[in-house]
């Protein structure tokens, strides 16, 4: 790269014909930058933060000949130096794209009530502590920033702006033509209590109040994907009463997630082994709310394949109902394991699933 003020010749468009979209995010430190180029992720930009104007036409390019056609660029006080060339950078790239500056700005007020309360410095404060420095701070920024504002595509003022407002006025505004704004992705899981309830979820419902089709001759060994199983529950008033109650709940609820700017939500429904009740009440929830919402909404059924475990712990007596007991603790590696004796199907110790 030449060090001299030559200027650059206009940069070609990609190669393939497809017009390029480059949003610079530029603005106040404290107005919420790094909140908006999260949110041009989010509609799949390649963003790139705190670069170096010199940088900036090699960056696009690079990111063309890679087949990249929506890029975010995140300019600032914080290149120093470089942003005396902010101007003439832009300039060279914006022949055959579509260039936006996005400029994000705020009251001086807020934005030192921010910086006081994330507790970060501000990027021009070189001495000094206390309101009045970080005033002096906030004044040279706009200054150094007018050249960039009087260019600006779109100017925001996120003064009165939550993280999640500001977050959906940049997907509103910048949304790429025929592309969907990224919608919250739901997550239904069924588990079982016995084996721990899942980390990730947001909402947890437990079934075990129902009738457990694992006492039902037939049933025990199917699971709530088998149409058995779905109508022994289905034909309970109270699950019935519940997929109606929790259905209004979530039908009210998901919604409102999705409008507050949550991106995943994961809801568990338990029993005691994860493989009857909760399977089929998540299967009959999922596909009700996935057709009232229109919410993209998946399903695991975390412990539906799961077994008992054969190995008796000390003092369990004769071991899991209907499941062969083996000491393995006595079979030697390479010999065949001793021969079972089934379980008494009285005996229920550890072995509801």
């Amino acid at each position: 790269m030449s060090g001299g003020g030559d200027p650059q010749p206009p940069a070609q468009p990609p190669s393939d014909g497809a017009t390029s979209r480059v949003v610079v995010v530029t603005g106040l430190s404290g107005a919420g930058k790094s909140t908006a180029l999260h949110a041009l992720e989010d509609l799949g930009f390649f963003c790139v933060d705190n670069l170096p104007t010199s940088l900036v036409r090699p960056a696009v390019e690079a990111c063309e000949a890679g087949g990249i056609t929506r890029i975010g660029l995140g300019i600032d006080v914080r290149v120093g130096s470089f942003l005396a060339g902010a101007t003439a950078a832009l300039d060279s790239i914006r022949v055959g794209r579509d260039v936006v500056i996005l400029f994000l700005d705020a009251s001086d007020e807020t934005l030192l009530r921010r910086f006081s309360e994330t507790r970060r410095p501000h990027p021009l404060t070189t001495g000094g502590s206390g309101a009045i420095a970080m005033l002096d701070g906030v004044l040279l920024e706009r200054e150094r920033l007018a050249s960039l504002r009087a260019r600006a595509t779109i100017e925001l003022d996120t003064t009165r702006l939550s993280t999640h407002d500001l977050r959906r006025v940049v997907i509103e505004r910048l949304r790429p033509t025929k592309v969907d704004v990224p919608r919250m992705s739901t997550r239904f899981i069924s588990f079982g209590y016995k084996y721990g309830i899942p980390l990730d979820a947001d909402l947890l419902f437990d079934v075990r109040f129902l009738d457990n089709p694992y006492f039902v001759h037939g049933l025990r060994e199917l699971t709530g994907n088998d149409e058995p199983v779905r109508e022994y529950i289905l034909k309970n008033a109270d699950a019935l009463e519940f997929i109606s109650r929790t259905e209004g709940l979530l039908s009210f609820c998901m919604p409102r997630y999705a409008s507050e700017g949550k991106s995943y939500l994961t809801i568990g429904i338990g029993c005691t082994g994860g493989r009857h009740r909760s399977v089929v009440l998540t299967n009959v929830l999922s596909d009700s709310l996935r057709r009232k919402t229109g919410l993209p909404i998946t399903v695991v059924h975390r412990d539906v394949a799961r077994v008992s475990s054969s190995v008796v712990p000390s003092g369990a007596g004769e071991g899991m109902a209907g499941t062969p007991s083996v000491d393995f603790r006595r079979v030697q590696p390479g010999a065949a394991a001793p021969e079972s004796r089934p379980a008494s199907d009285k005996s229920v110790t550890g072995g509801e699933r």
